[in-house]
């Protein structure tokens, strides 16, 4: 999968191969359907959701730019499969879920695996989490009908990086965001789909 699907698409950062590596993603998969864990797509995880192709996770990651004394902000614990990756590259993660069942999950799995620098909340996450920030990074795993850009000036560092999706409900861009000043700098990386980001600041909740 780390061969095939990322490394031969140009990603060749060693701690971001190595983090892969050393997550097993068919954890984060129901029993029923961990079979196709190391397939190059997303995969419905329940409730809605889905956990994201692992390019996606390896690209979204590499833009971040973690470095061991980061912390970071993840929006959409999901299957908690990128907190764990998250985990082993920086130095404390909090990471917000709106849906209970997921969030009960992934705290279970990356308990077993005794990842211990990781923050949970049950929450909106497009609020972010006003009482940890700011962060080095923020990450969020849903697409965004705009740039959320209250959660980014209030929450994010001078100089600190964002990744996220951005866009219409059928196909968002895939974008890094520094922060310079009042500024957001806005790169676009590729287009993508995710489901929707839900809350104050996101999507109508359905």
């Amino acid at each position: 999968m780390i061969r095939q699907q990322v490394i031969e698409r140009g990603i060749r950062d060693e701690r971001l191969l190595a983090a892969m590596r050393a997550v097993p993603r068919e954890a984060f998969f129901p029993p029923d359907i961990r079979s196709a864990a190391h397939a190059d797509r997303a995969a419905s995880i329940g409730h809605g959701q889905t956990i994201s192709q692992p390019y996606i996770v390896a690209l979204m990651t590499k833009h971040l730019d973690l470095q061991p004394h980061h912390r970071v902000l993840e929006v959409g614990t999901g299957s908690g499969y990128h907190t764990a990756i998250l985990s082993r590259l920086a130095s404390e993660i909090w990471s917000i879920e709106r849906l209970k069942p997921l969030l009960d999950e992934a705290w279970e799995r990356l308990m077993g695996m005794s990842v211990r620098n990781v923050h949970f909340k049950l929450g909106d996450g497009t609020l972010g989490w006003p009482d940890a920030a700011p962060f080095d990074r923020i990450v969020i795993a849903a697409g965004a009908p705009q740039l959320p850009e209250q959660l980014l000036k209030t929450q994010l560092v001078d100089g600190g990086l964002a990744v996220l999706p951005v866009g219409p409900e059928q196909e968002q861009m895939l974008v890094e965001v520094r922060r310079t000043g009042a500024t957001l700098q806005v790169t676009d990386i590729c287009p993508c789909r995710f489901v929707k980001l839900i809350g104050e600041q996101g999507w109508a909740k359905p």
